[in-house]
């Protein structure tokens, strides 16, 4: 196995674009620079290098396996993380997806290897081919980006910046980071925020645009649930959360000109900000390299003419697996007010509320655990007894099964695991996979919506088997296909919803017939 491999690419289009500082590499690729020892962003304003001084990496992690150390000037730990390596194993794309999770800051790459199926020494081998760097330099890596951008952006003490990037110990953290940065963590930090801890840790979370902001608020505003989401009038968003036991708030604001979202989060323990950080970025879909999505689906004709009207449309993801099946099991047959107000309710009757110091305007409350759903029975719901009986279903499948809703495993996995449970069929097994899990390549064909958008100038109507179809030219990008069917009709004013046909019977006779 070999780590830390240049990248095997065009050597003269890399160099064009270092020479050029195109900021649309930024994310795809990372400059190692022989003559100094550190590795760029192709957007660095230090002086160019000279072309035989420097190799290219797709990873910032294969650059430090190869021996090179951050960049202080263009601060490599704020470019887009950009998932170029997505679909090209399975995998390590779930292996990545488990360590930026924090897998690996307590655990071993043999139990990581377990946890996928696997022998280690396959695994070390997938990463070597698909990565160039090791699966422990891959957390390494993101941990010291993590410190490095809390020391800059953060008042926050070492301590706590050591443990909130996933460090076992304020000794490894300081020693990794001298060997790293070739000085102290605190000759880094130039100066402290006006504002006190108390009120939050503010940090920017960096994307590759385009960024359609205005239609991910524009649908998260329209499904907010009261006491647990709200919108400001200045276009923030802000919602309550629970990570490892810790109750937290977080604030959302776009900065257009830095690309990337600003996020407040406000929470009694700063172990829970680099989970807070990670679910910020899937729920936003940070992570997604658009421009190739973009790319991939233009090449049918519908979607070109789809994306062009909506550029940078992302896939909204999900706070919490057993959150968005409640939301999903709520919102089949009837209006997203109805289902929303729905969602309210549960929290009043079910939530955790909100300590004084953590309260804000419309947040008051944690949305309930399985186990609270379970305890409370819902009989006070005023919704019919087959939908209740079926968000006590998925309650107790996510108590009994804590892998169910775990946004790493196989699409089909998930789907099959999804419908064995009672009033779950294919139409909301797969809308739970698309926001829940992040699955790129979920796709619900009988949905009406979908098939509304497909239908023909001669208004004919498509099948579900049709149109999926269809739907194999959009592969592996499926369920950004999906969302921008849903605008193309105005879905944001209406939720998607299941066929209402004998085949779905098993979803509709619990969700539309009481």
């Amino acid at each position: 196995m070999r780590y830390g491999a240049p990248m095997n690419l065009n050597h003269e289009a890399y160099c064009r674009a270092m020479e050029t500082r195109d900021a649309r590499f930024d994310g795809r690729v990372f400059i190692g620079v022989r003559t100094t020892g550190v590795y760029c962003r192709p957007i660095c304003p230090a002086r160019t290098p000279k072309r035989e001084n420097v190799v290219f990496f797709s990873t910032a992690a294969a650059a430090q396996e190869a021996g090179f150390r951050p960049c202080l000037r263009c601060r490599p730990e704020c470019s887009p993380n950009i998932a170029v390596w997505r679909g090209t194993a399975n995998s390590v794309s779930r292996a990545l997806a488990l360590i930026e999770q924090g897998a690996l800051d307590g655990g071993s790459v043999a139990d990581l290897a377990e946890r996928l199926g696997m022998g280690e020494r396959h695994l070390r081998r997938l990463f070597a081919e698909h990565i160039g760097a090791s699966p422990n330099t891959v957390a390494q890596t993101r941990r010291i980006h993590l410190a490095k951008q809390l020391i800059v952006e953060t008042d926050l003490p070492m301590t706590e910046i050591a443990l909130a990037s996933g460090f076992g110990s304020v000794r490894r953290f300081n020693a990794l980071f001298r060997k790293m940065y070739r000085r102290p963590p605190s000759a880094l930090r130039r100066r402290k925020l006006a504002s006190p801890h108390q009120a939050g840790i503010t940090v920017n979370l960096p994307f590759a645009p385009p960024y359609n902001w205005a239609a991910m608020l524009e649908f998260l505003r329209l499904r907010a649930i009261p006491g647990v989401e709200h919108i400001d009038d200045e276009g923030g968003y802000h919602r309550s959360i629970a990570i490892n036991g810790e109750y937290a708030t977080v604030s959302v604001r776009p900065l257009t000109e830095l690309n990337a979202l600003q996020a407040t989060i406000r929470s009694a323990s700063a172990e829970a900000l680099g989970p807070a950080i990670e679910r910020l970025r899937r729920v936003f879909d940070l992570n997604a390299d658009i421009e190739a999505i973009e790319k991939d689906l233009s090449r049918d004709p519908l979607m070109s003419c789809l994306v062009s009207r909506r550029r940078g449309l992302r896939l909204p993801g999900a706070w919490e697996g057993f959150e968005l099946a409640v939301r999903a099991i709520l919102g089949q047959q009837i209006t997203v007010a109805a289902a929303t107000k729905l969602a309210g309710d549960l929290v009043a009757l079910a939530g955790q509320p909100l300590a004084p110091s953590l309260r804000g305007p419309g947040l008051t409350h944690i949305f309930p655990r399985p186990e609270q759903c379970l305890a409370e029975g819902l009989s006070t719901m005023k919704m019919p007894r087959s939908r209740t009986d079926t968000i006590l279903a998925a309650a107790k499948g996510a108590t009994e099964d804590p892998d169910l809703l775990d946004p790493t495993q196989p699409l089909d996995e998930a789907i099959e695991r999804l419908c064995e449970l009672k009033g779950i069929g294919p139409w909301t097994a797969q809308y739970i996979a698309m926001r829940a899990l992040g699955a790129t390549d979920a796709f619900p064909s009988s949905d009406i919506g979908i098939l509304r958008a497909l239908t023909d100038q001669k208004g004919e109507r498509p099948s579900p088997d049709a149109a999926r179809r269809r739907a194999e030219k959009w592969r592996p990008w499926r369920s950004y296909a999906v969302m921008h069917l849903w605008q193309s009709l105005g879905e944001s004013k209406q939720e998607p919803k299941p066929p209402q046909r004998k085949a779905e019977s098993k979803e509709i006779n619990s969700a539309a017939h009481p």
